[in-house]
């Protein structure tokens, strides 16, 4: 069905404030390396702007090859420290404290308008179309929502502040800035989880734990599927993705069908003990490395430092608990 607000429409929006970024950080001569910055942007946007272009033209075959071939430059340009960030200009603090003060309350509207937004075309705006168009993509109608609330919230905010757009943008230039590499992380992250599952990693994780774990001890697999948990989330830096990895090659086969535990006891607790893993990774960018950023810390790993604590005690009671939990009768 043909819709206005679709997915390929959010592609195309994502690519093009990526490129603008980009071609605005290779003209920022405050930044020391501002060609290796604007060309990791750049390259971003490119599948997000011609990845339909280059799967009609090119094939799948040789486009996800160039989609690879990216992948590996961005790893290199991030791996090897060649991100810089330039100097951004604010309004002198008077001045700035002057306008916040005029504005006021208001300030907070467009962030609250984007939530809100975003329920009300989801429940009531599947069904607005315009002749044979629909307004949004049926088959993402959540995520063509929160665009089209971001756009509406775009234009509330430029209404309350006096701002335009291209303020907007350079505003999503500082904050990209200021979060660097890790902004690609969800992508890649979700990426690897599609491959370790085409890997049939889980069934390498069962090979494993049979060899080095007693499939009798009860309290031996409980650790091993919590602590495993917990290390895959780290690396993978989603729960979400750990979760049928590790579930797939311990808690279904030694836990549940060999102990005959709980599952809704096994598979709640086993996630929460991913989540344990969250709080100790920087891979979960969202959580430890972007607040870091976004509150300026000098030592970006600091909120990550002042977890682990917290994390490694909640990590041994779901051990407890799943102990003494998942195999009550």
């Amino acid at each position: 069905m043909n819709s206005i607000f679709n997915i390929h429409f959010i592609f195309y929006v994502i690519g093009t404030i990526l490129l603008l970024v980009a071609l605005m950080t290779w003209r920022d001569e405050s930044n020391p390396k501002r060609g290796a910055t604007g060309l990791f942007w750049f390259l971003f946007s490119f599948s997000f702007l011609f990845g339909d272009l280059m799967v009609a033209q090119l094939g799948k075959s040789l486009a996800y090859r160039i989609n690879g071939v990216i992948v590996l430059l961005l790893a290199l340009i991030a791996g090897f420290n060649f991100l810089g960030v330039g100097v951004h200009r604010f309004l002198p603090d008077a001045e700035f404290q002057e306008k916040l003060k005029k504005i006021g309350m208001k300030i907070f509207l467009p962030a609250l308008a984007i939530p809100v937004l975003t329920v009300l075309l989801t429940l009531f705006g599947k069904t607005i179309r315009f002749g044979d168009w629909y307004l949004l993509d049926q088959s993402n109608l959540t995520l063509a929502s929160l665009i089209l609330a971001c756009i509406g919230a775009l234009g509330f905010s430029c209404l309350v502040t006096r701002g335009t757009p291209l303020q907007a943008v350079r505003e999503s230039r500082r904050l990209i800035d200021a979060l660097g590499w890790a902004l690609v992380l969800p992508q890649l992250l979700a990426m690897l989880g599609g491959v370790f599952v085409a890997a049939h990693t889980g069934q390498s994780i069962q090979t494993l734990v049979s060899m080095v774990v007693n499939p009798d001890s009860r309290l031996s697999l409980v650790v091993a599927y919590c602590v495993g948990m917990a290390i895959m989330t780290m690396i993978m830096g989603n729960g979400f993705a750990a979760f049928p990895i590790m579930t797939a090659g311990i808690a279904l086969p030694f836990l549940i069908v060999g102990q005959h535990a709980n599952p809704a006891t096994v598979v709640a607790i086993g996630m929460f003990s991913g989540y344990c893993g969250t709080l100790m990774t920087p891979m979960a960018a969202n959580y430890n490395i972007v607040p870091a950023a976004l509150l300026e810390l000098k030592d970006k790993y600091l909120v990550i430092k002042t977890q682990i604590p917290t994390a490694l005690m909640v990590l041994a009671c779901n051990i407890v608990l799943m102990y003494f939990l998942a195999f009550s009768k």
